[in-house]
C-alpha cells in the first residue's frame, strides 16, 4: 500500500470548481497586488482568528520578522524563542539584529517551557515568541502572565496551528500579535508562498502595513523604510476559497490523529504526542517518538509510507547561529526530541486503511529486536 507523507490531491479535486473561478475572477479583475481581494482575505482571516486586523505578506518568516520590526525591536535587544522548532523563527529575530535567546521546550509538547522563562529574561528582553509547534498550542496563560509581569511582548509563531485553540480562544489572539505561514502543505496552504500577521493593536497593523510595502501608504511616498513582501491577489483569493472549509480540513486531522493514538497507544519505547491542557490541537503534524527512529523510518518506506523528520538539527546547533556560542547538551530536550522523532502521515483525506497499514507496520517492526538486541 502506498502512504504519501502529503497529498493535496484531494482536497483540490472537492473544491476546483471554485478553484477554477477564484482564478478566473482574479484575471478578469486585472489587479494582481493589494487590491480587493487581498483586503477581503485579510478581512475575513482576522475575523477567523477573533483578531481585529489582518495584513498580508509573502510568507511565514516575513510575518514573524515585521511584526518584530513593528515593534521596533532590533539591535541589542533580545527576543527568547524555543530551542525546538523550525529555524525561521529564530531567523525572524537575527534579521531585525536582535539576539534570539533559547529556551529549552516540554518534553510533552516540544513547546517552550514556561518554568524556565523567568530565569531567561534580562532587562534588554524585548519580546518572547511562543511556536503552537505542529498545530499544538503552547501553554500561553504562564507566558501571558510573565509578558504582563515583565513588560515583554508575546508573539505568537502560528506557522502551524491555523485553527486551533487555547482555553476557548483561537491562536493568533492570545498575544500582541501572530505570524502565519501559507506555504501549501500548511493546514491552511496557498497554491505558493504566503503569509499573514493578525494583531488587535492598530497601530502595529498601520505600521506593519507601511514595511510591507516600501513604507509606503501612498505611491511614491515613503513614510519609513520598508520592504517588498505582499501577499499577491491571486493567492488571497485561493486563501478565501480554503478558509472557508478549513475547520473540516481541520476536523479530518483530528480524526487521523485520534486514529493513530488508538491503534499505537502503549507500544513499548513509542512517545505519542501530547496536547496542552485545555487546547484544540489542529494536527499540522503528527509526530511520534522512538529512540530507533531511523529503523522505524526505514520499516515504513520498505513498506510504502512516506515519513519525514522534522528539525533534526536544533537552531542552536546550526552553523548558522555557531557564533552565539551554544553547545550541544545545552538544551537537553530539544536535542533528545531531534535525535528521535518521525513525522507520520496526517493529511486531510487519508484512509483509515492507510492509517492501519502505517499503524501495523509500526506495531510489527517494534516487536522485532533490532540487529544490537538481537546479538545480545
Amino acid at each position: 500500500m502506498n502512504v504519501p507523507f502529503f497529498d493535496i490531491g484531494l482536497t483540490h479535486a472537492a473544491i476546483a470548481g471554485e478553484l477554477d473561478a477564484a482564478w478566473r475572477a482574479t484575471l478578469d479583475g486585472r489587479q494582481f497586488i493589494l487590491g480587493e481581494r487581498v483586503a477581503a482575505f485579510e478581512s475575513e482571516f482576522a475575523a477567523y482568528c477573533a483578531a481585529g486586523h489582518g495584513i498580508g505578506v509573502a510568507n511565514g518568516l516575513d510575518a514573524l520578522t515585521l511584526i518584530l520590526e513593528g515593534l521596533s525591536i532590533g539591535a541589542g535587544d533580545e527576543v527568547l524563542v524555543p530551542a525546538h522548532t523550525f529555524i525561521a523563527t529564530w531567523l525572524g529575530v537575527t534579521r531585525t539584529g536582535a539576539r534570539p535567546v533559547a529556551i529549552d521546550c516540554l518534553a510533552s509538547t516540544g513547546n517552550v517551557d514556561p518554568a524556565l522563562v523567568r530565569a531567561a529574561i534580562t532587562d534588554r528582553t524585548k519580546a518572547l515568541i511562543a511556536v503552537h509547534l505542529y498545530g499544538v498550542p503552547a501553554d500561553m496563560a504562564p507566558l501571558q502572565a510573565l509578558a504582563a509581569q515583565h513588560n515583554f511582548h508575546l508573539i505568537e509563531d502560528a506557522a502551524q496551528a491555523h485553527g486551533a485553540s487555547y482555553r476557548g480562544h483561537k491562536v493568533g489572539s492570545l498575544g500582541t500579535a501572530a505570524g502565519f505561514s501559507f506555504y501549501p502543505t500548511k493546514n491552511l496552504g496557498a497554491l505558493g508562498d504566503g503569509g499573514a500577521v493578525v494583531t488587535h493593536d492598530a497601530a502595529l497593523a498601520k505600521r506593519i502595513r507601511l514595511l510591507r510595502n516600501y513604507g509606503s501608504e501612498k505611491k511614491y511616498e515613503h513614510q519609513i523604510a520598508g520592504c517588498n513582501s505582499r501577499l499577491d491577489e491571486l493567492q488571497a483569493a485561493i486563501l478565501s476559497v480554503k478558509l472557508r472549509r478549513l475547520d473540516d480540513l481541520n476536523a479530518d486531522r483530528c480524526r487521523i490523529a485520534a486514529r493513530y493514538m488508538r491503534a499505537l497507544s502503549g507500544l513499548p519505547g513509542l512517545d505519542l504526542p501530547a496536547v496542552t491542557e485545555g487546547s484544540e490541537p489542529v494536527w499540522h503534524l503528527f509526530p511520534v517518538r522512538h529512540a530507533a527512529r531511523d529503523r522505524l523510518a526505514e520499516a515504513l518506506t520498505a513498506a510504502g509510507v512516506q515519513t519525514m523528520v522534522h528539525y533534526p538539527v536544533p537552531p542552536h546547533l546550526q552553523p548558522a547561529y555557531a557564533a552565539l556560542g551554544y553547545g550541544a547538551g545545552q538544551f537537553p530536550v530539544a536535542e533528545r526530541i531531534a535525535r528521535t522523532t518521525l513525522s507520520l502521515p496526517v493529511w486531510p483525506g487519508l484512509a483509515d486503511a492507510q492509517i492501519d497499514h502505517v499503524c501495523g507496520v509500526i506495531r510489527q517492526t517494534l516487536a522485532q529486536p533490532s540487529r544490537r538486541e538481537a546479538r545480545g
